[in-house]
């Protein structure tokens, strides 16, 4: 999938990259059982609302079917209030935990040949994570592959997360489209091998309108990162009156604040193939916009919040931009980045994402003050009734699946979310916009049963949903460990978490020793290849 942030146009004359191989069939998990109770919990329903408890949560088969208060905090639950368990139910004692829904990543690639990333390595990392839906944006492997992939999750035959796959405009053409019925019928035969949507970079107005057009009429989704090459004639602005339904990281919004100009300020010397060239200017973008409190801010803002757009913003995926050494120091990199996907990472003028040809302090200079004026926005939107999604673009810009994910979460928290608002944010907010918050997103009767248990609360440390979790003086003084996901739940199957995590380490140290290394080697450093 190299040169993946390109025009559908230019994306057409590439040639077809060769899909990883299916995950295997599923080894792991307990479930679904025809009764499970989770007794005693903390309760973060996903809806914004505080948590409560003790509750007992009740699933049969793959549903819940009631949440049920059991006492009071700090005093001894009466058994009298507990749901019944019946013959040939299973429960777990659950005292001092916190449940959570499962979380929904809006931007999740599943791998690819380029990144040396297995489905079964992606899948066990976002599991391991808590994360039991994934929409992938663009589905590199091949629509037919993602689809394949996602039925046979809503199937259970894999261990995986729901997967929601949403084509690239103009996937499987092997010419560029010249007229709006072929938009129409390219949009037809994807709702016909079971896309749920469409990703889009730009294309030609009248071409890519009628996509939309096709896709309201199909009751398809639609995601867009408007890349510049097209951001000149449709922006954010622009797409979001034909009916986007999500719009990813922040691009063709500058562009639709822009006040005293109609493009963004290149040099004479700008190319758009140099990945640095992209990247450099693009963080000098939002200092381009009109200011919050403007004329043209307020308009743009009204504008898109009347449309109902949902952002979904991927800070994540360009933190490096901003502090490059600590993207790549990372501490998960050693034991959970498999080799190949770190070759993809080093600076390589090939490889997508990873332009960090001489990247120095003026350019995270200058990143650094882009997030300020973009999570101010992000955070106004929200402020204002908008809806704000999370995901992660992981597998590019240093970023692993999973962590990634987590990582999204603590940079909506530094943009002024709440964390009851970032959980509502990578749960219910991603379920509603993926026209599915009728199924998943929240934990109520009725609803699929995708939830993920810890033994630290959330609210009170993002970082404690990492699979590395958090370090904490013990009782005897010394660093410990605490936190992680203790186990999610996906469709009533309950995993272990730490398992699926255990399971990855093992593939990277396998990976490792073939190469006869046992750490990833930095770039322009001895070992370095």
């Amino acid at each position: 999938m190299k040169r993946l942030l390109l025009t559908a146009a230019l994306a057409l004359a590439l040639p077809v990259q060769a899909a990883i191989p299916p995950a295997p069939d599923r080894r792991e998990g307990d479930g679904p059982y025809p009764q499970l109770i989770l007794r005693g919990v903390t309760l973060i329903n996903g809806t914004g609302a505080p948590a409560y408890g003790p509750v007992d949560i009740v699933i049969e088969g793959n549903r819940i079917a009631e949440v049920r208060s059991v006492g009071s905090p700090g005093a001894p639950i009466d058994p009298a209030r507990r749901p019944r368990l019946a013959e040939g139910g299973h429960e777990i004692d659950l005292s001092g935990h916190y449940v959570m829904p499962g979380i929904v990543d809006m931007h999740g690639h599943i791998g690819g040949r380029d990144q040396g990333t297995p489905a079964e390595y992606v899948y066990k990392l976002w599991l391991g994570h808590g994360i039991t839906s994934v929409r992938d944006p663009g589905c590199g492997n091949g629509i037919d592959w993602c689809v394949s992939e996602m039925r046979r999750s809503e199937r259970n035959q894999i261990t995986a997360p729901r997967i929601f796959p949403y084509a690239f405009f103009g996937q499987g053409r092997a010419r560029p489209m010249l007229r709006p019925e072929e938009a129409r019928e390219w949009v037809r035969d994807m709702k016909r091998r079971g896309a749920l949507g469409m990703k889009c970079f730009g294309y030609r107005p009248d071409i890519l309108e009628a996509a939309f057009d096709e896709l309201r009429k199909q009751g398809m989704g639609s995601a867009c990162h408007h890349a510049q090459l097209d951001v000149s004639r449709v922006n954010v602005l622009t797409t979001a009156r034909w009916g986007l339904t999500t719009m990813e990281h922040w691009y063709g919004l500058p562009e639709a604040l822009f006040d005293g100009q109609t493009v963004q300020d290149y040099p004479a010397d700008y190319n758009y193939m140099n990945e640095q060239h992209r990247f450099h200017q693009a963080g000098r973008l939002w200092a381009q916009a009109a200011e919050k409190g403007s004329d043209k801010y307020e308009t743009v803002i009204k504008e898109l919040l009347a449309l109902d757009l949902t952002i979904d913003p991927t800070f994540n995926i360009y933190q490096a931009t901003r502090d490059l050494m600590r993207a790549r120091r990372a501490e998960w990199h050693d034991d959970y980045t498999l080799p190949a996907l770190w070759d993809f990472f080093r600076p390589n003028r090939d490889s997508h994402g990873s332009f960090f040809f001489d990247w120095g302090s003026e350019e995270e200079t200058a990143w650094k003050d882009n997030y300020r004026r973009w999570m101010a926005f992000v955070n106004d939107y929200k402020n204002r009734g908008g809806r704000v999604t999370v995901g992660s673009d992981s597998g590019y810009i240093y970023k692993t699946y999973g962590f990634g994910t987590i990582e999204e979460m603590e940079l909506l928290r530094e943009a002024g979310f709440h964390p009851l608002e970032v959980l509502r944010a990578a749960t219910l907010h991603g379920a509603q916009a993926l026209g599915a918050a009728d199924r998943i997103g929240s934990i109520e009767p009725g609803k699929l049963a995708d939830l993920v248990i810890l033994d630290e609360n959330p609210l009170a440390n993002l970082k404690v949903l990492y699979g590395t979790g958090h370090i904490r003086l013990g009782p005897d003084g010394q660093p410990t460990r605490v936190g992680g996901v203790k186990y999610t739940v996906k469709d009533g199957i309950v995993f272990d978490a730490r398992a699926l995590l255990a399971d990855v380490r093992r593939m990277v140290a396998e990976e490792k020793a073939k190469r006869g290394i046992t750490t990833l080697p930095q770039p322009g450093t001895a070992g370095d290849e």
